[in-house]
């Protein structure tokens, strides 16, 4: 019997030698490895035995021969296409159809004086392609950005035709210098946004972290916006032609009190029967409705001409653009083309592109500039016009101004072009070594025109004083004022470019050099004593101003110049492994004399972790890359000659000749140490794509510090000549997290639903904002006004939160109704009994709350079935705070003009004692968190089967369609959030609107 167990032991220990043999014995392999998408062979593809220094690559035809045994794995490995693996087992033959990698990894991103493709990327940098832009008639090119970036604020305060949006990326940086980031339209450094048509961009990518933009130096502490404008390709002839028309109305109006409740309050003895409250002979008024336009029509146009050979391409476009405003006379037309040629030479070694745009337009201006909060609350008793038919007015008071009368009576209108022009010429010189020179100037000219008839209320009141309030002009005539401005901008700027890829190594480099000069002039001229209007401001010499005294002029010219040496070198080692190193040395005539010059040096290292060997049996994850960096850049934003002495003058003054005089003498400090801004950032980031392709995006979290932060600072006097000077004094920090998602939840025959998601959260501090020679305690911003001197709003501390809101927290009411607020030590008092200021170690102000949002939110969805395709665009801002001046200073007695209905329901108790009802407390701060429903668009693609036209679509969009909040002012969306005074909302706003349009795209 044991004899028996010994020959079974023994048999089983010879069947697991033999099979231990035959796992590790090596055969040869051979196979073949094809595309996916069109079946045909792939050359060069490495095909290594995992773990192990084995490996061979395929040849012209995909084979390959490589010695395995039926344990290994063997790793298949090309650009542009998913790592694969295979267990050999007992196969002989292996044939492998390799699949291409995420179409989002072969993107070119465009990263200053050069792209890069995504999966090489070792910054915080995010491209935008024109099939994300957001759908609906952009009014500004930043427009198409919205919600598309995380960490790119983009802030509108209405939508109003002639007013521009406020940038801010990841958080606020600055507080006198520039806070918005550098935009660069196809190598132009601070391009003009007016030359920019949503049709003509092909794409924007965004510069995020300091180890990006340090290659801009000195104008890139907010960043880099770099646009590119679709160019001329090789084909046949092709025109492109796009067209909507929108119309739009109001979303929101304030819920003031009308004609019969004020009527009715008088009668109750809710409101005093005076002068101000009267009922005006029975008059039934709404100024707002008189003054707005009804559902008004706005129309685009644009024609774009393309085509090309291999050596010749070129596209033109010409555009037309009438955008009607909410208010009426309110309104911009834009009309204007671009131009791209592309011309190769030189057996293909040449190259040369060159780009020419220009933008007319004319600008109604009156509309928007119209006083808004007078629309609002003018008392709905009073007349529009007397019983003659001409305007009703009372003169003693600028809360009954009538504003139909304004709109008839006066005008305010701006002629503009903007233009640019730029080439740039390439010589391939030899194998991977090219040599480049671009240049460009930027022209930008306009005309405002003014002019107030000699009946207009200005007029007729004598309110007018041009020359700065010495002389007013005459009772009865009319007023004319012309200004003009012209700015050329010019940038010149060779660079040396080499490019080389030895075995698994890559490197690109780059060197160049720049030159920018930008001059601008200004000149003005008014005049009054006109005696009849048929002139307008067109004979600007008919006005007796030689009798009035009451004429002025102007002019002013200021330039700067910026030169710097910069360089960058991109390295890469088998596409794992990935380095790049920036340095700029820039100068510019606005620094001191003694800081003439800076450094902006940048570093940042990627890890394509997806392609190492240990992550090829990880299948879900189809890429995965580290990324960090650090960077430094700068900020120049600020006004010309701030370092320098410069001569001023001080006013006219009567000599005892008889004769007025001008004096002159010194009106700025020197201050030969004056430098840059420096912001110094860590960025750590995350790109994944996973579960073959189906979800991909990017995760960064990043550090910021901008140190010497420039300011206005107290002096002495003497030794300074002036009380104030500027000067490099604080440190402000920001740090957060980013996140960009895009997924595909369905994906079949004939529907796909695909998504996008983007979220940020970023804290600001104040870290310092004081120096040896300056102390400040605190800053002071947002101005409360109204109807008492009750300062600023927000006040930021060294170590405190930018955009705090500091005040009086609120207590309740007492059996008087009288307001209570809460002290320091938790006791309720009354408001004579806190200590008001901010200084004192006393003091029973707190922090209330914060202006500026804590998290940012956007989700995009889009759903293609068939030709149909519906994109549902939703964005929010969450964890903040508004101060309601609307209700603060109309939700109470305090005025005598008409007021918020909520005075006598929300605001009762409020208003129902002697107290001073107008007083600045947490009582009118409210939160301004919201989710938004922007846009919603619906299209329909054509499949036509005539060879004669490529495209055509159809779609309709709506924006601003829905709002949901519990703030209960303005449309919170439009509640500045960015900068040192955020959440401060306005008592003036242009009306926010809801807006529809039909557009039609078809190529031929």
């Amino acid at each position: 019997m044991k004899h028996k167990r010994k020959v079974t032991l023994l048999c089983a220990l010879l069947v697991f030698m033999l099979q231990s043999i035959n796992a590790f014995a090596q055969n040869q392999i051979k196979g073949r490895v094809t595309a996916s998408s069109d079946k045909q062979p792939l050359p060069g593809v490495s095909v290594n035995v995992r773990g192990s220094q084995k490996g061979v690559s395929t040849d012209v035809n995909g084979n390959f021969v490589i010695q395995a045994g039926p344990r290994d794995v063997l790793v298949f490995t090309a650009i542009g296409f998913a790592n694969q693996q295979v267990t050999v087992g007992d196969r002989t033959e292996i044939n492998v159809v390799m699949k291409d990698e995420s179409q989002n990894l072969k993107e070119v991103v465009v990263i200053g004086y050069g792209s890069i493709s995504r999966d090489k990327l070792t910054n915080a940098a995010v491209s935008v392609k024109a099939d994300e832009f957001r759908q609906g008639g952009a009014r500004n090119a930043m427009d198409l950005l919205q919600g598309k970036v995380a960490g790119l604020n983009i802030t509108r305060s209405s939508n109003n035709p002639n007013s521009g949006v406020s940038l801010q990326l990841r958080g606020v940086t600055s507080v006198e210098g520039s806070r918005s980031p550098l935009i660069v339209i196809d190598g132009i450094p601070g391009g003009n946004l007016d030359l920019l048509q949503q049709d003509d961009i092909e794409s924007m990518d965004v510069l995020k972290d300091g180890s990006a933009a340090a290659i801009y130096g000195t104008r890139a502490n907010g960043g880099v916006i770099l646009v590119t404008t679709k160019k001329g390709k090789e084909g046949p002839a092709r025109f492109d032609y796009s067209t909507y028309f929108r119309t739009e109305s109001v979303v929101k109006k304030y819920d003031f009190m009308t004609a019969e409740e004020v009527r009715a309050a008088i009668a109750a003895g809710q409101l005093p029967a005076n002068r101000d409250n009267a009922d005006w002979g029975g008059a039934s008024t709404n100024m707002f409705d008189e003054v707005v336009n009804d559902n008004p029509v706005s129309q685009y146009h644009n024609l774009a001409l393309s085509g090309g050979t291999k050596s010749t391409s070129y596209r033109a476009s010409l555009f037309f653009q009438d955008l009607k405003g909410i208010a009426k006379e309110s309104g911009r037309k834009n009309y204007g083309g671009r131009l791209n040629i592309n011309q190769k030479g030189l057996d293909d070694r040449l190259s040369a592109q060159i780009n020419l745009a220009t933008n007319f337009n004319s600008a109604n201006m009156l509309g928007n500039s119209l006083n808004w909060e007078t629309a609002y609350t003018r008392l709905p008793t009073q007349p529009i016009y007397n019983a003659n038919g001409t305007y009703w007015e009372d003169l003693t008071t600028t809360s009954s101004n009538n504003l139909v009368s304004v709109l008839n009576q006066q005008s305010n209108n701006r002629t503009q072009q903007t233009s640019s022009a730029d080439a740039k010429f390439t010589l391939d010189i030899v194998k991977g070594l090219k040599a480049s020179v671009f240049g460009s100037l930027q022209r930008d000219t306009y005309t405002d025109n003014v002019y107030y008839d000699i009946n207009s209320r200005a007029s007729v009141a004598g309110t007018i004083t041009p020359d700065g309030g010495r002389n007013v002009v005459p009772r009865g005539t009319g007023y004319a004022f012309k200004g003009n401005r012209i700015e050329n901008d010019y940038a010149f700027e060779p660079t040396i470019d080499y490019s080389t890829r030895i075995d698994d190594h890559s490197i690109n480099g780059i060197v160049g050099y720049s030159y920018r000069y930008n001059v601008w002039e200004t000149s003005g001229m008014a005049n009054s004593g006109y005696f009849n209007d048929q002139y307008d401001n067109n004979n600007m010499g008919a006005g007796m101003y030689q009798q009035s005294d009451a004429s002025s002029m102007q002019s002013e010219k200021q330039d700067n110049t910026l030169i710097a040496f910069f360089g960058r070198i991109n390295y890469s080692f088998k596409d794992k492994y990935m380095a790049q190193v920036i340095l700029r040395r820039e100068g510019s005539s606005r620094f001191g004399a003694n800081n003439k010059w800076g450094n902006f040096p940048a570093v940042s290292v990627g890890w394509n972790i997806s392609r190492e060997d240990f992550m090829q049996g990880v299948s879900f994850i189809d890429f995965l890359k580290l990324r960090a960096g650090y960077g430094v850049t700068g900020n120049s934003g600020y006004a010309n000659y701030t370092s320098l002495i410069t001569l001023g003058t001080g006013g006219f003054y009567l000599y005892p000749d008889g004769v007025w005089r001008q004096t002159y003498g010194p009106d700025r400090n020197p201050n030969p140490d004056l430098k840059w801004e420096e912001k110094r950032e860590l960025n750590i980031g995350l790109d994944f794509n996973l579960f073959q392709n189906r979800i991909g995006g990017s995760l960064d979290v990043f550090s910021r510090k901008t140190v010497d932060l420039l300011g206005t600072v107290q002096n002495q006097l003497p030794s300074y000549i002036t009380e104030r000077l500027f000067y490099n004094i604080g440190t402000i920090a920001q740090s957060g997290v980013e996140l960009s998602v895009n997924a595909t939840p369905v994906k079949k025959k004939d529907f796909t639903w695909s998504m996008d998601v983007t979220a940020s959260t970023v804290s600001n501090k104040m870290d310092k904002y004081s120096s040896p020679q300056f102390r400040t305690s605190d800053l002071s911003f947002g101005g409360i006004g109204g109807a008492g001197a009750l300062g600023d709003a927000i006040r930021t501390r060294e170590g405190d939160d930018i955009g705090n809101f500091v005040g009086k927290r609120f207590a309740g009411f007492d059996d008087a109704g009288n307001w209570l607020f809460f002290k320091r030590d938790g006791s309720r008092v009354t408001a004579d009994q806190i200590i008001m200021s901010p200084t004192d170690p006393n003091t029973d102000l707190a922090v209330l709350g914060n202006g500026i949002p804590n998290y940012y939110a956007s989700w995009t969805n889009t759903f293609n079935y068939k030709n149909f395709d519906l994109r549902i665009f939703l964005r929010g801002k969450f964890d903040f705070d508004i101060l309601n001046r609307m209700e603060m200073t109309y939700g109470n007695k305090t005025t005598s003009s008409n007021l918020l209905t909520s005075t006598f329901t929300r605001h009762a108790q409020l208003n129902s004692s002697d107290s001073p009802a107008y007083m600045y407390s947490d009582y009118f701060l409210e939160s301004g968190d919201f989710v938004k429903i922007d846009e919603i668009t619906l299209g329909y693609n054509f499949k036509l089967k005539t060879p004669h036209v490529k495209n055509l679509r159809i779609y309709a969009t709506g924006q601003n369609l829905a709002t949901f909040t519990s703030y209960t002012g303005n449309d919170p969306d439009f509640v500045n959030d960015n900068g040192l005074d955020p959440g401060m909302d306005i008592r003036n706003p242009y009306p926010a609107t809801r807006s529809f349009l039909v557009g039609i795209q078809v190529g031929f």
